[in-house]
């Protein structure tokens, strides 16, 4: 029997791993997302990372990314930034992959 509850805690630990390193993806992407949307909108320096976290912090709203994408999309209206939603979206997508590939460097190093 202790087998295979050494195989169940294992994976609870596997589980917790990952919804951390999910979390922290998102955080990064988030930060990511924010400061390329600053440096969009002109936003530069100190006032470039207080927005990146203004994005972090939008995504703790509501479950998934929804919130973040309309807050870019809302502060980019706001300064007649023109990105399509697709845009975005994509570039959403693509800081992600960068955000992982980045927490994987940091914990190898």
């Amino acid at each position: 029997m202790t087998s295979f509850e050494d195989r169940e805690k294992g994976y609870e630990r596997k589980f917790a791993h990952d919804e951390e390193l999910k979390f922290k993806a998102n955080a990064r992407r988030n930060k990511l997302l924010g400061l390329w949307a600053a440096g969009l909108m002109g936003i530069k320096g100190d006032e470039a990372q207080a927005y990146a976290r203004e994005v972090i912090k939008t995504d703790m709203e509501l479950p998934g990314e929804e919130d973040v994408f309309r807050k870019i999309r809302r502060d980019f209206d706001a300064k007649g930034i023109g990105q399509s939603d697709h845009l975005i979206r994509n570039k959403m997508a693509d800081l992600m992959g960068e955000a992982v590939v980045q927490l994987e460097t940091e914990a190898k190093g």
